[in-house]
This record gives C-alpha cells, structure tokens and sequence, in this order.
C-alpha cells in the first residue's frame, strides 16, 4: 500500500474553522485526521499540503517513521503550526493502519485501559451574561448528565484585575456552585489572562468553591510564572494546552509548574507524541486531562488516546457546536452517565463528507476571550450538540 495524494479541507464552525486532512492511498483506504487550531487556519492547511510530496509514494503503515521525518526535515521544529500539521497527518496514518487491519486505533497502542472517559462539559455557558445565567444553564447541563463543568468568570481582564472585577467572577462561581451543589466538579478557566500576584490572589479566592483544577492561571510563555503560581495555589493548577514540544512538557514536569497537564493532540505532533508526553506525566504521577474542545476528528483521535492512557482523568467535551458538525463528519458518539464510550469502529471510526465540507467554507473569526466576550465563544447558531444533533447517530 503506497500513498497516494492529501487533500485538506477548512470548514466553518462558527467560532474558529475545522482543519481536515484525508490522505489516500493506492489500494482504496484513506484516512482522515484533524490539526485544528483557532486562527490561521489557512496558514496550517497550507503547512499540511506543504509535507504531501515527502508522503506520496510511502507506506503507510510507518506513521512513526514518517511523523519524525518530517519533524525533522521541516528544520523551523518548533510552534503550534508544524506541530499540528503534523499531527494531522499522524492522525490520518494511524485510521489507514487502523481500517486496513480492522481494527481501532487503540489496538494498535496497546490496547483498551477503559471502556469510558469521564467527561467535563465546556462550551455550556454560551451568551451568559450574569450569575443568574450561569447558575440556570449549569443546571440545565448537569441535567443532561454531565457531572463537571469548566467555563472563563473572567470576562476582559488582562494580567490585573481590580478588586470589584474580582468579586463578579466570584459571584459567578457562588452561584454555579449554589446551583449544582458540592458533588459536581468545578473547572476554571484562566485563558492565561492573569499576572503571578493577581493568579495567586484568584487561585485563593476559588478555594472556599473546591475546584478540581484551576486552569491556564498565567501567559504559556514563562513555565517559572506558572511554577510560582501552583506553590502558592491552594487548588490544583492545570495548563498544557498552549505548549507543543515534548521538551516543553518535561520542562513543566521537572519545574513542578503543574498539577494536572493537559496536552492538545492536535497540536504536539499527534496521538504518537501525546503518549510520550503522557508516559512522563505517569513517570512522576502526574494526571492528564487533554485540551479537546475542537473537531470531531480530533475528538475521535483524542478518544483513541483516552483509551490506552493510564493517568488520564478527564475529556474535556465541547457540548456545543455548529448544527452541522454531524453533517461535515459520520461522527457516533454516546455519551452515557457523564462518560464518553470508546468507540470499538476499525481506524479511528470517522469519516468526512467531502462535498459537506465544502458546503461549510472557511470564515474569518477573530479571538473573543480577553475583550468581555468569552461567553460568546459558541455563536448563536451553535446547539447542545450531543443532545440536539447525534442521537440519530448514536450506536445502541
């Protein structure tokens, strides 16, 4: 079996743009994987198709081989668009192995640790405006089952936020967890918004409301700010998800920066490489709980993951999207008591609808979460999707 060519394809969904890439083969089989990021996403789709001449004509069923390679020859190593170029590509090798033999991706890492992933809900609180807001639609989402829930109270604050600013996003907190009670895990979102003295102030602040992790306190760029913050912290600290290097992560391990590390599949060079990173995070006990709020593909990779890592916690789990991600895609998700199950599908058990695809092209968003539209993050068009749009789809 030889490769045959890569097709990309960049479709709306109404906050950033979904970034597929189908690679075909000689023999019929193709596959399909995900490198989604928010903002420039025509830049990654180009940086994808820059990497098909290396492909074409290779085998494969050297996903490894090939993902380092390439790793290698790009030379400019580093950033979140090789990386998720890459990661894309590992992800469509890895459901062409998969398919060919039969089997899900999982098999061919090991094989299954669960049969479910825990899920926590994000994307909930779409157009919440006051705590009232926050409290009915925390409600109406532990409702549908979810037994955690993460969301950013901190509307426009960059690095200070003034004492009155601080005491509306903790009454937002107050009255989500007056709403939903002591046995549902709080998650917040910090959007690396905070300088180390107000992220130590807020980290002390959530205390009294037991969060499970308090997430992304300070801007990725310094992991000594990040380490400053979690020794002072009296809640768990997690971040990860705007770092990419495998070198990066061990960095944030051996500066004892992080509490829970949350790495993208789709933006360290795949599911090849978020195991690695995993298997350091084991090494020192470290639990992970990857960044996942993007693309059906990516949800199906992140999946595969989920399943052969021991230490993982949690899946995060955007619960709205656009109405037609269950168009672009075959995607078959069940979501039972809180929990995902892993699909048991040949390859990663997805596929894209091409000529859907490009019913949805690409649109231009720009960053709404440090200008008081966070809670905007979902457009109007978005639906509680799992509830709204799979259930025809769901497998029984």
């Amino acid at each position: 079996m030889k490769i045959t060519k890569l097709k990309t394809f960049v479709v709306d969904a109404a906050r950033a743009n979904y970034v597929f890439v189908k690679i075909f083969t000689d023999e019929g089989v193709t596959g399909v994987g995900e490198g989604t990021i928010e903002m420039g996403e025509k830049t990654l789709a180009a940086r994808i198709l820059e990497m098909e001449p290396y492909l074409v004509g290779k085998d494969p069923f050297q996903s490894e081989h090939h993902t380092l390679t390439l790793l290698r020859d790009s030379y400019w190593r580093l950033g979140v668009y090789n990386r998720s170029a890459i990661a894309a590509i590992d992800g469509a090798l890895l459901d062409i192995k998969g398919k060919a033999m039969g089997v899900p991706v999982y098999e061919l890492l090991g094989g299954k640790q669960r049969d479910t992933i825990r899920c926590y809900a994000n994307g909930w609180f779409s157009g919440a405006e006051t705590p009232d807001d926050f409290a009915r639609l925390a409600k109406e989402t532990v409702a549908r089952g979810f037994q955690a829930l993460k969301w950013d109270p901190f509307g426009s604050a960059w690095l200070y936020q003034s004492r009155r600013e601080r005491h509306q996003a903790l009454d937002i907190v107050a009255a989500v967890r007056d709403a939903i009670g002591n046995d549902v895990d709080l998650m917040i979102e910090g959007h690396g918004r905070f300088d180390v003295a107000t992220a130590t102030v807020i980290a002390r602040d959530l205390a009294p409301f037991d969060p499970a992790f308090f997430e992304e306190p300070v801007p990725p760029d310094s992991l000594d700010a990040l380490a400053a913050v979690r020794r002072k912290s009296p809640v768990p600290i997690a971040a990860g998800e705007r770092c990419f290097e495998m070198a990066r992560f061990s960095e944030m391990l051996a500066k004892d920066a992080v509490d829970i590390l949350q790495p993208d599949i789709t933006h360290v060079g795949g599911i090849s490489a978020a195991r690695a990173i995993a298997a350091m995070a084991h090494a020192r006990f470290i639990p992970v709980a990857p960044h996942n709020p993007l693309g059906p593909v990516a949800n199906a990779m992140t999946l595969s993951f989920a399943a052969t890592v021991p230490n993982i916690t949690w899946l995060e789990t955007s619960v709205r999207d656009v109405p037609w991600r269950g168009v672009v895609t075959n995607e078959k998700v069940t979501i039972e008591n809180g929990h995902m199950v892993i699909p048991d599908r040949p390859g990663l058990g997805i596929d894209i609808d091409e000529e859907a695809c490009a019913a949805h092209p690409y649109r231009h968003y720009t960053n709404n979460h440090y200008d008081g539209r966070v809670t905007q993050v979902r457009s109007a068009s978005s639906v509680a999707y799992f509830d709204a749009v799979q259930p025809e789809n769901q497998e029984t």
